[in-house]
């Protein structure tokens, strides 16, 4: 079994319940735009581009849906718009399997050392409660877990990991704020493998003001930790806020330039209108998103299904 072989699977009636507000935003978007209309024409499609672009799946991709459409209407000569709900959805699905971009778990170490997550991303985007969230369902699988408070720049994101340990019953590292974060890093990265812990996940700060500091304190963090476990950190993964739309979008390529992230979680998608910037970031970036957070519980961060996401979000 792979250690992510247990992890919570898009479930249908989750994603309906998360997306609900992204749904009623975007179908009703569609309704109103074909509304006295019998086919698919220029201003069905003026009005479409209007409609991806406000549901915040970015310019570039929503660019590439239209022409897909365009296409598809010259094939086949006549849309009737009540297809164009499924064509849409189609169009969309085909889109995203072409970006190949997964993200691939490293094999075991031989030593049977943890694997390690490197968490990264801004304040306010989720962060802590993706960890406590993360390492939940690690210690529901029979994983044990070890939390390090690397991001000794805020004294209130240590008490919160502290907080997320004590709720999950996992043990945590820290040696409180303004700490060398490398050197949290790197105890807490020992103590792991000295208790033949399954699971490392290090809180790091983010602070993209100063993207150069941001760089050099993240690759300190890296070469420290990979004096510990060769190969550490396995995964970086960015965390980002689903609700903020193209702000999202623009973190993402932002923390991509600061280091070298290979897997992203989008969060609170529940309750936002902004659920197409999912689309956009899983076209757009080389990076795959990996998980997303479609509710309060700890079930609902749930790996990322593209398909699946599509066809809830635009299912009627």
């Amino acid at each position: 079994m792979g250690l992510f072989d247990f992890f919570s699977r898009a479930k249908k009636e989750n994603l309906d319940e998360g997306l609900a507000v992204s749904k009623q935003s975007f179908l009703s978007k569609i309704t109103r735009a074909i509304v006295g209309k019998s086919k698919v024409d220029e201003e069905v499609l003026d009005q479409l581009e209007e409609i991806l672009i406000s549901s915040d799946v970015g310019v570039q991709t929503t660019l590439k849906i239209i022409e897909r459409i365009q296409n598809r209407v010259s094939r086949d000569k006549v849309l009737n718009t009540d297809e164009l709900n499924g064509i849409l959805r189609a169009e969309i699905i085909g889109l995203l399997a072409e970006n190949n971009a997964k993200f691939d778990a490293p094999n075991p170490s031989p030593q049977n050392d943890p694997y390690v997550i490197m968490v990264v991303g801004v304040n306010g985007v989720g962060k802590t409660t993706t960890i406590g969230k993360l390492a939940y369902q690690f210690k529901k699988s029979g994983k044990k877990v070890v939390l390090g408070a690397a991001d000794t720049f805020r004294a209130a994101a240590v008490d919160q990991l502290i907080i997320w340990s004590e709720r999950v019953g996992v043990e945590i590292v820290q040696q409180g704020m303004n700490a060398d974060p490398a050197s949290v890093a790197f105890d807490t990265l020992q103590s792991a493998k000295a208790q033949k812990a399954d699971v490392v996940i290090i809180d790091t700060a983010g602070r993209l003001h100063n993207k150069i500091n941001l760089m050099a304190e993240l690759s300190k963090i890296k070469r420290v930790m990979e004096k510990v476990i060769p190969g550490a950190p396995h995964e970086i993964l960015l965390v980002i806020d689903g609700s903020t739309g193209q702000n999202a979008f623009e973190q993402a390529k932002q923390f991509s330039q600061a280091t070298e992230i290979n897997a992203l979680a989008v969060t609170k998608l529940d309750g936002t209108a902004k659920g197409g910037v999912v689309i956009g970031i899983s076209d757009q970036m080389n990076i795959p998103v990996k998980y997303i957070g479609v509710g309060e519980k700890m079930e609902d961060l749930q790996l990322f299904d593209r398909e699946a996401f599509v066809n809830s979000l635009m299912s009627e």
